[in-house]
């Protein structure tokens, strides 16, 4: 089969079942046959992290985005990534929040990229910062059970 969508397909279908390592297998035959397609290095970029495998998932994600600069959950996992690793976190933090301002930007209603941007700013001690994210999800979604505890912990702990 030389078809790069059957290949796209099974590869989300092996992501779907947590098969990640034959699913970039088949993102590869996909990207040989079509290299211009965004959704196939995002998925690709999705297997990678799982895997933690960064470098190779952040360059993934971002050539999705060079093909398609609406890929708004591309900019979120690339923060993810940054948020998560303990190794390169503090000096990234900015960095992060680029990429979440930018998924914002795309949807000012993501709410993981909400409460993602109140973690990051936590991190780099803006609590004032944090807390207007927090209240921005919560109007949004009022029963976001990590927010209000994220909320209560940064009145409590950081404004008194």
């Amino acid at each position: 089969m030389s078809d790069y969508k059957y290949y796209l397909d099974n590869g989300i279908y092996d992501v779907q079942d947590g098969n990640f390592k034959q699913a970039i297998e088949k993102f590869d035959k996909s990207i040989e046959l079509k290299n211009d397609f965004e959704i196939t290095y995002f998925y690709r970029a999705v297997a990678n992290q799982a895997l933690k495998n960064y470098d190779e998932a952040m360059l993934d994600y971002t050539k999705s985005i060079k093909i398609n600069p609406k890929m708004t959950d591309a900019y979120y996992n690339m923060a993810e990534i940054i948020l998560t690793r303990k190794d390169i976190i503090n000096q990234n933090i900015p960095k992060a929040i680029e990429y979440l301002e930018k998924a914002l930007e795309l949807d000012d209603k993501f709410i993981d990229a909400l409460f993602a941007m109140a973690a990051a700013y936590k991190k780099l001690g803006d609590y004032h910062k944090a807390l207007e994210y927090l209240e921005k999800l919560l109007q949004i979604e009022p029963q976001a059970v990590n927010a209000k505890a994220l909320k209560k912990l940064i009145l409590q702990k950081y404004i008194l």
